[in-house]
């Protein structure tokens, strides 16, 4: 099974964010267990080192996204994936749109995210840890 993992539980984990860090963990074991194969997409990598720039010195950062990098696969954002999400008037938000360019891009069964309303529009399920949990029967 393979899921994309969306910007909000990538920080949830970096930044142990309360309530949110513990499934945020346990989704992170199962794609480093390799239980199921976990994908994010590029521009969450960029995405994080802005909004984590408060939190961390430079060089911790650099190794923390260093890591992410190593543990998940990594889907890139192209001209295609850009001109679809600018095409799409179901969604309001721009960067949840490519969020799902890169899920469909890589073929994916769920986007796990804790803003599963942000992605009714799209054509991949989106569950919170919770949910995905159940559909997995763990935990």
């Amino acid at each position: 099974m393979r899921i994309l993992l969306d910007t909000n539980i990538l920080i949830d984990f970096v930044a142990r964010r309360e309530p949110f860090f513990d499934d945020a963990l346990k989704v992170f074991e199962l794609c480093r267990q390799e239980k199921i194969d976990g994908v994010i997409a590029a521009h969450s990598v960029v995405n994080m080192a802005y909004i984590l720039r408060k939190n961390f010195t430079a060089d911790e950062l650099r190794e923390i996204l260093s890591r992410l990098c190593k543990i998940f696969q990594v889907e890139a954002i192209d001209l295609r994936k850009l001109i679809a999400a600018l095409s799409n008037r179901d969604f309001s938000d721009f960067e949840d749109c490519l969020q799902l360019q890169c899920a469909l891009s890589l073929n994916a069964d769920y986007i796990v995210t804790r803003n599963v309303k942000d992605f009714a529009a799209g054509k991949i399920s989106a569950v919170t840890p919770k949910e995905f949990f159940k559909i997995l029967e763990v935990f």
